[in-house]
Protein backbone atom coordinates (compact mmCIF):
# COMPACT_ATOMS: atom_id res chain seq x y z
CA UNK A 1 0.00 0.00 0.00
CA UNK A 2 2.65 2.41 1.22
CA UNK A 3 4.42 2.01 -2.88
CA UNK A 4 0.92 2.16 -4.22
CA UNK A 5 0.99 5.80 -2.61
CA UNK A 6 4.55 6.62 -3.31
CA UNK A 7 3.22 5.68 -7.37
CA UNK A 8 0.06 7.90 -6.71
CA UNK A 9 2.34 10.75 -5.82
CA UNK A 10 4.91 10.50 -8.08
CA UNK A 11 2.27 10.49 -10.54
CA UNK A 12 0.53 13.67 -9.36
CA UNK A 13 3.92 15.27 -9.07
CA UNK A 14 4.69 14.52 -12.80
CA UNK A 15 0.80 15.57 -13.97
CA UNK A 16 1.44 19.12 -12.17
CA UNK A 17 4.92 19.72 -14.28
CA UNK A 18 3.39 18.71 -17.39
CA UNK A 19 0.31 20.84 -16.83
CA UNK A 20 2.77 24.03 -15.23
CA UNK A 21 4.99 23.60 -18.62
CA UNK A 22 1.61 23.45 -21.08
CA UNK A 23 0.30 26.81 -19.02
CA UNK A 24 4.09 27.83 -19.42
CA UNK A 25 4.01 27.58 -23.48
CA UNK A 26 0.16 28.93 -23.68
CA UNK A 27 1.40 32.19 -21.30
CA UNK A 28 4.52 32.48 -23.23
CA UNK A 29 2.52 32.10 -27.18
CA UNK A 30 0.83 34.70 -28.51
CA UNK A 31 -2.59 32.73 -29.74
CA UNK A 32 -3.62 32.60 -33.16
CA UNK A 33 -6.46 30.46 -34.10
CA UNK A 34 -7.75 29.33 -37.45
CA UNK A 35 -11.09 28.47 -38.76
CA UNK A 36 -11.29 27.44 -42.26
CA UNK A 37 -13.05 23.91 -44.15
CA UNK A 38 -10.14 21.04 -44.31
CA UNK A 39 -12.79 18.19 -45.13
CA UNK A 40 -15.52 18.07 -47.31
CA UNK A 41 -16.23 19.80 -50.99
CA UNK A 42 -14.41 23.13 -50.32
CA UNK A 43 -11.28 21.34 -48.43
CA UNK A 44 -8.81 22.41 -51.65
CA UNK A 45 -9.35 26.15 -49.97
CA UNK A 46 -9.08 25.23 -46.35
CA UNK A 47 -5.96 23.18 -46.61
CA UNK A 48 -4.11 25.83 -48.64
CA UNK A 49 -4.67 28.15 -46.35
CA UNK A 50 -3.81 26.51 -43.76
CA UNK A 51 -0.21 25.61 -45.23
CA UNK A 52 0.08 29.14 -46.07
CA UNK A 53 -0.11 30.24 -42.59
CA UNK A 54 1.83 27.07 -40.74
CA UNK A 55 4.92 28.35 -43.35
CA UNK A 56 4.71 32.06 -41.90
CA UNK A 57 4.02 30.87 -38.14
CA UNK A 58 7.20 29.07 -38.31
CA UNK A 59 9.60 31.62 -39.72
CA UNK A 60 7.82 34.48 -37.38
CA UNK A 61 8.37 31.75 -33.98
CA UNK A 62 12.22 30.98 -35.96
CA UNK A 63 12.86 34.27 -35.43
CA UNK A 64 13.16 34.37 -31.88
CA UNK A 65 11.13 36.88 -30.68
CA UNK A 66 7.39 36.87 -30.46
CA UNK A 67 5.89 33.05 -30.33
CA UNK A 68 2.99 32.21 -31.97
CA UNK A 69 0.73 29.22 -30.75
CA UNK A 70 -1.28 27.90 -33.69
CA UNK A 71 -4.72 25.95 -33.12
CA UNK A 72 -6.54 24.80 -37.09
CA UNK A 73 -10.36 24.08 -36.62
CA UNK A 74 -11.95 22.43 -39.33
CA UNK A 75 -15.56 24.13 -40.15
CA UNK A 76 -16.27 22.18 -43.41
CA UNK A 77 -17.38 25.20 -45.03
CA UNK A 78 -20.53 25.09 -42.84
CA UNK A 79 -21.88 28.30 -40.91
CA UNK A 80 -23.02 25.76 -37.86
CA UNK A 81 -19.96 24.04 -37.67
CA UNK A 82 -18.55 26.98 -38.17
CA UNK A 83 -19.62 28.75 -35.01
CA UNK A 84 -18.71 25.32 -32.99
CA UNK A 85 -15.04 25.84 -34.27
CA UNK A 86 -14.72 29.46 -33.37
CA UNK A 87 -16.49 28.59 -29.53
CA UNK A 88 -13.76 25.65 -29.49
CA UNK A 89 -10.99 28.31 -30.09
CA UNK A 90 -12.50 30.45 -27.66
CA UNK A 91 -12.04 27.96 -24.88
CA UNK A 92 -8.68 27.33 -25.80
CA UNK A 93 -8.24 31.33 -25.31
CA UNK A 94 -7.61 32.26 -28.77
CA UNK A 95 -6.62 35.77 -29.01
CA UNK A 96 -6.40 36.89 -33.11
CA UNK A 97 -8.61 34.44 -35.91
CA UNK A 98 -6.65 33.93 -38.82
CA UNK A 99 -10.35 33.53 -40.58
CA UNK A 100 -12.93 32.21 -41.64
CA UNK A 101 -11.93 31.06 -45.42
CA UNK A 102 -15.12 30.85 -46.80
CA UNK A 103 -18.01 33.79 -46.98
CA UNK A 104 -21.12 32.05 -45.34
CA UNK A 105 -18.98 30.58 -42.22
CA UNK A 106 -17.06 33.71 -41.78
CA UNK A 107 -20.39 36.16 -41.62
CA UNK A 108 -21.79 34.11 -39.09
CA UNK A 109 -18.56 33.37 -37.24
CA UNK A 110 -17.84 37.54 -37.55
CA UNK A 111 -20.73 38.17 -35.76
CA UNK A 112 -19.86 36.03 -32.53
CA UNK A 113 -16.26 37.68 -32.68
CA UNK A 114 -17.87 41.58 -32.97
CA UNK A 115 -19.82 40.11 -29.85
CA UNK A 116 -17.02 39.27 -28.16
CA UNK A 117 -14.67 41.76 -29.04
CA UNK A 118 -11.84 39.25 -31.23
CA UNK A 119 -9.95 40.31 -33.99
CA UNK A 120 -10.70 38.30 -37.18
CA UNK A 121 -8.44 38.88 -40.61
CA UNK A 122 -9.77 36.45 -43.13
CA UNK A 123 -7.45 35.60 -45.63
CA UNK A 124 -9.91 34.95 -48.55
CA UNK A 125 -14.21 35.23 -47.28
CA UNK A 126 -14.23 38.37 -49.59
CA UNK A 127 -18.17 39.04 -49.12
CA UNK A 128 -18.83 42.57 -48.37
CA UNK A 129 -21.26 41.06 -45.71
CA UNK A 130 -18.00 39.73 -43.91
CA UNK A 131 -17.09 42.97 -42.44
CA UNK A 132 -20.44 44.73 -42.42
CA UNK A 133 -21.21 46.51 -39.71
CA UNK A 134 -18.38 45.08 -37.80
CA UNK A 135 -14.88 47.35 -36.86
CA UNK A 136 -13.27 44.53 -35.81
CA UNK A 137 -13.14 42.16 -38.91
CA UNK A 138 -10.66 42.73 -41.91
CA UNK A 139 -10.49 41.13 -45.31
CA UNK A 140 -6.84 40.43 -47.00
CA UNK A 141 -8.59 38.99 -50.06
CA UNK A 142 -10.25 41.72 -52.83
CA UNK A 143 -13.78 42.46 -51.95
CA UNK A 144 -16.59 40.51 -54.13
CA UNK A 145 -17.44 44.60 -55.95
CA UNK A 146 -14.01 44.46 -56.38
CA UNK A 147 -13.26 41.40 -58.20
CA UNK A 148 -16.87 41.86 -60.32
CA UNK A 149 -15.54 45.15 -61.85
CA UNK A 150 -11.61 44.36 -61.86
CA UNK A 151 -12.39 41.18 -64.40
CA UNK A 152 -14.72 43.11 -66.43
CA UNK A 153 -12.63 45.80 -67.02
CA UNK A 154 -10.12 42.91 -67.79
CA UNK A 155 -11.63 41.64 -70.08
CA UNK A 156 -12.53 44.58 -72.11
CA UNK A 157 -9.27 46.50 -71.82
CA UNK A 158 -7.35 43.30 -73.18
CA UNK A 159 -10.31 42.74 -75.75
CA UNK A 160 -10.78 39.09 -74.69
CA UNK A 161 -14.36 38.74 -76.70
CA UNK A 162 -16.72 40.66 -77.69
CA UNK A 163 -19.69 38.29 -76.86
CA UNK A 164 -19.42 37.49 -73.04
CA UNK A 165 -21.79 34.68 -71.15
CA UNK A 166 -22.08 34.59 -67.18
CA UNK A 167 -23.11 31.64 -65.14
CA UNK A 168 -23.45 32.29 -61.55
CA UNK A 169 -24.71 30.67 -57.96
CA UNK A 170 -27.51 32.63 -57.47
CA UNK A 171 -27.69 30.71 -53.97
CA UNK A 172 -24.44 32.15 -52.85
CA UNK A 173 -23.54 35.05 -51.33
CA UNK A 174 -20.00 35.30 -53.32
CA UNK A 175 -21.13 34.57 -56.34
CA UNK A 176 -24.12 36.63 -56.81
CA UNK A 177 -21.62 39.77 -55.13
CA UNK A 178 -19.24 39.23 -57.86
CA UNK A 179 -21.83 38.70 -60.19
CA UNK A 180 -23.91 42.47 -59.57
CA UNK A 181 -20.88 44.45 -59.97
CA UNK A 182 -19.53 42.48 -63.24
CA UNK A 183 -22.38 43.55 -64.90
CA UNK A 184 -22.88 46.88 -63.57
CA UNK A 185 -19.03 47.75 -65.22
CA UNK A 186 -19.70 44.94 -68.08
CA UNK A 187 -21.95 47.86 -69.74
CA UNK A 188 -19.08 50.31 -69.62
CA UNK A 189 -16.79 47.89 -71.04
CA UNK A 190 -16.92 47.33 -75.20
CA UNK A 191 -18.47 43.76 -75.17
CA UNK A 192 -21.85 42.52 -74.95
CA UNK A 193 -23.05 39.86 -72.74
CA UNK A 194 -25.39 37.96 -74.67
CA UNK A 195 -26.10 35.53 -71.83
CA UNK A 196 -26.52 35.17 -68.10
CA UNK A 197 -27.75 31.70 -66.49
CA UNK A 198 -28.00 30.39 -63.03
CA UNK A 199 -27.60 27.58 -61.03
CA UNK A 200 -27.90 26.63 -56.64
CA UNK A 201 -25.64 24.82 -54.61
CA UNK A 202 -27.30 21.28 -55.19
CA UNK A 203 -26.82 22.06 -58.99
CA UNK A 204 -24.62 18.64 -60.65
CA UNK A 205 -25.66 18.92 -64.59
CA UNK A 206 -24.45 22.12 -66.01
CA UNK A 207 -25.78 21.04 -69.73
CA UNK A 208 -28.45 23.51 -69.94
CA UNK A 209 -26.09 26.40 -68.47
CA UNK A 210 -23.26 25.77 -70.88
CA UNK A 211 -26.01 24.74 -74.00
CA UNK A 212 -27.12 28.67 -73.98
CA UNK A 213 -24.53 29.89 -73.71
CA UNK A 214 -23.27 28.04 -76.76
CA UNK A 215 -26.32 29.35 -78.60
CA UNK A 216 -25.84 32.77 -77.91
CA UNK A 217 -22.43 32.74 -79.14
CA UNK A 218 -20.73 33.62 -76.18
CA UNK A 219 -16.70 33.77 -76.88
CA UNK A 220 -16.02 34.18 -73.58
CA UNK A 221 -17.99 32.95 -70.36
CA UNK A 222 -17.42 34.43 -66.76
CA UNK A 223 -17.55 32.21 -64.05
CA UNK A 224 -17.52 34.08 -60.70
CA UNK A 225 -17.56 30.85 -58.60
CA UNK A 226 -16.13 28.12 -56.87
CA UNK A 227 -14.11 25.83 -58.36
CA UNK A 228 -16.17 22.60 -58.11
CA UNK A 229 -19.18 23.53 -59.95
CA UNK A 230 -16.31 25.67 -62.65
CA UNK A 231 -14.89 21.52 -63.17
CA UNK A 232 -18.25 20.19 -63.57
CA UNK A 233 -18.88 23.59 -66.57
CA UNK A 234 -15.35 22.57 -67.61
CA UNK A 235 -16.29 19.08 -68.43
CA UNK A 236 -19.59 19.64 -69.85
CA UNK A 237 -18.00 22.04 -72.30
CA UNK A 238 -15.61 19.84 -73.26
CA UNK A 239 -18.42 16.70 -74.00
CA UNK A 240 -19.81 19.76 -76.20
CA UNK A 241 -17.01 20.49 -78.14
CA UNK A 242 -17.63 24.04 -76.79
CA UNK A 243 -14.42 26.06 -77.22
CA UNK A 244 -13.98 29.58 -75.74
CA UNK A 245 -12.37 31.61 -73.11
CA UNK A 246 -13.34 30.81 -69.39
CA UNK A 247 -12.67 33.43 -67.19
CA UNK A 248 -12.90 33.15 -63.20
CA UNK A 249 -12.27 34.62 -59.96
CA UNK A 250 -10.16 33.71 -56.77
CA UNK A 251 -13.04 30.84 -56.18
CA UNK A 252 -11.69 28.73 -58.99
CA UNK A 253 -7.97 29.10 -57.56
CA UNK A 254 -7.21 25.32 -56.68
CA UNK A 255 -9.03 23.08 -59.00
CA UNK A 256 -5.71 22.02 -60.76
CA UNK A 257 -5.38 20.17 -57.63
CA UNK A 258 -8.99 19.19 -57.22
CA UNK A 259 -9.11 15.57 -56.87
CA UNK A 260 -10.65 13.21 -60.05
CA UNK A 261 -10.28 16.44 -62.36
CA UNK A 262 -7.88 16.08 -65.20
CA UNK A 263 -5.95 19.79 -65.72
CA UNK A 264 -6.37 19.11 -69.64
CA UNK A 265 -9.42 20.61 -69.44
CA UNK A 266 -8.38 24.14 -67.68
CA UNK A 267 -6.31 24.67 -70.70
CA UNK A 268 -6.35 28.34 -71.00
CA UNK A 269 -8.83 28.95 -68.11
CA UNK A 270 -7.44 32.34 -67.03
CA UNK A 271 -8.64 33.32 -63.13
CA UNK A 272 -8.08 37.13 -61.40
CA UNK A 273 -5.92 36.85 -58.77
CA UNK A 274 -3.41 38.86 -56.20
CA UNK A 275 -0.79 36.13 -56.30
CA UNK A 276 0.85 34.17 -59.08
CA UNK A 277 3.25 31.61 -58.49
CA UNK A 278 5.48 32.02 -61.05
CA UNK A 279 6.31 35.64 -59.65
CA UNK A 280 10.14 36.32 -59.88
CA UNK A 281 10.78 38.57 -56.39
CA UNK A 282 12.34 37.09 -53.43
CA UNK A 283 9.69 36.91 -51.17
CA UNK A 284 7.25 35.11 -53.80
CA UNK A 285 10.25 32.46 -54.50
CA UNK A 286 11.11 31.71 -50.64
CA UNK A 287 7.71 31.20 -49.85
CA UNK A 288 7.42 29.32 -53.11
CA UNK A 289 10.08 26.77 -52.77
CA UNK A 290 9.41 26.05 -49.00
CA UNK A 291 5.85 25.41 -49.65
CA UNK A 292 6.71 22.91 -52.48
CA UNK A 293 9.36 21.42 -50.42
CA UNK A 294 7.13 20.93 -47.28
CA UNK A 295 3.66 20.14 -49.24
CA UNK A 296 4.81 18.87 -52.29
CA UNK A 297 2.92 21.21 -54.75
CA UNK A 298 2.92 24.61 -56.27
CA UNK A 299 0.68 26.86 -53.52
CA UNK A 300 -2.57 28.74 -54.08
CA UNK A 301 -3.58 32.11 -53.72
CA UNK A 302 -5.57 30.84 -50.67
CA UNK A 303 -2.25 29.64 -49.49
CA UNK A 304 -0.43 32.86 -50.10
CA UNK A 305 -3.81 35.23 -48.73
CA UNK A 306 -3.22 33.38 -45.58
CA UNK A 307 0.34 33.68 -45.31
CA UNK A 308 0.02 37.03 -45.72
CA UNK A 309 -2.75 37.96 -42.90
CA UNK A 310 -0.43 35.76 -40.05
CA UNK A 311 2.51 38.11 -41.07
CA UNK A 312 -0.07 41.45 -41.05
CA UNK A 313 -1.47 40.00 -37.57
CA UNK A 314 2.16 39.89 -36.54
CA UNK A 315 3.34 43.47 -37.53
CA UNK A 316 0.50 44.98 -36.14
CA UNK A 317 1.33 43.57 -32.94
CA UNK A 318 4.37 44.72 -33.07
CA UNK A 319 2.97 48.23 -34.66
CA UNK A 320 0.42 48.49 -31.48
CA UNK A 321 3.09 47.43 -28.69
CA UNK A 322 0.77 44.39 -27.93
CA UNK A 323 2.08 41.19 -26.52
CA UNK A 324 1.07 37.78 -25.71
CA UNK A 325 0.62 38.77 -22.13
CA UNK A 326 -2.31 41.37 -23.56
CA UNK A 327 -6.25 39.84 -23.21
CA UNK A 328 -8.17 39.24 -26.33
CA UNK A 329 -10.77 42.29 -26.31
CA UNK A 330 -7.14 44.92 -25.84
CA UNK A 331 -5.99 43.24 -28.52
CA UNK A 332 -9.12 43.85 -30.35
CA UNK A 333 -9.08 47.47 -29.87
CA UNK A 334 -5.51 47.78 -30.85
CA UNK A 335 -5.96 45.81 -33.72
CA UNK A 336 -9.11 48.13 -34.96
CA UNK A 337 -7.13 51.33 -34.24
CA UNK A 338 -3.50 50.21 -36.06
CA UNK A 339 -4.57 48.68 -39.11
CA UNK A 340 -6.15 51.29 -40.53
CA UNK A 341 -2.78 53.25 -40.13
CA UNK A 342 -0.14 50.27 -41.48
CA UNK A 343 1.06 49.30 -44.77
CA UNK A 344 2.01 45.96 -45.07
CA UNK A 345 4.72 44.24 -47.80
CA UNK A 346 3.40 41.31 -48.72
CA UNK A 347 3.79 38.45 -51.37
CA UNK A 348 0.13 39.36 -52.50
CA UNK A 349 0.64 42.68 -52.90
CA UNK A 350 1.09 45.82 -50.81
CA UNK A 351 -1.73 46.61 -48.52
CA UNK A 352 -3.48 49.17 -46.78
CA UNK A 353 -6.97 49.11 -45.08
CA UNK A 354 -9.55 51.14 -44.77
CA UNK A 355 -11.65 51.78 -41.76
CA UNK A 356 -14.28 49.29 -42.69
CA UNK A 357 -11.83 46.76 -43.23
CA UNK A 358 -11.35 46.35 -46.92
CA UNK A 359 -8.21 45.75 -48.68
CA UNK A 360 -6.20 48.30 -51.18
CA UNK A 361 -4.25 45.81 -53.32
CA UNK A 362 -3.64 45.56 -57.15
CA UNK A 363 -5.02 42.15 -59.07
CA UNK A 364 -3.03 40.31 -61.52
CA UNK A 365 -4.44 37.81 -64.10
CA UNK A 366 -3.23 34.52 -64.79
CA UNK A 367 -3.74 31.53 -67.16
CA UNK A 368 -3.16 28.37 -66.98
CA UNK A 369 -0.95 27.02 -69.45
CA UNK A 370 0.39 23.08 -69.64
CA UNK A 371 -1.07 22.32 -65.86
CA UNK A 372 0.63 25.43 -64.04
CA UNK A 373 -0.68 29.24 -63.62
CA UNK A 374 1.32 31.55 -65.58
CA UNK A 375 1.25 35.61 -65.12
CA UNK A 376 -0.30 37.66 -67.41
Amino acid sequence: MKKMKVLVSFVLVIAMALTMVSAAVAEGALKIGFIGPLTGAAAVYGISAKQGSEIAVEEINALGGMQIEFNAQDDEHDAEKSVNAYNNLMDWGVQLIDGCVTTTPCVAVSAEAFNDRVFMLTPSASSTAVIADKDNVYQVCFTDPAQGAASAQYIGEHALATKVGVIYNNADAYSTGIYQTFMTEAANQPFEVVIETTFTDDTTDFSVQVSAAKDAGAELIFLPIYYTPASMILKQAESMEYNCTFFGVDGMDGILTMEGFDPALAEGVMLLTPFSADATDDKTVSFVTKYQEKYGEVPTQFAADSYDAVYALYQAMQTSGMTEANTTEEICEAMVATFPTMTYEGITGTMQWAADGTVSKTPKAVKIVDGVYVGQ
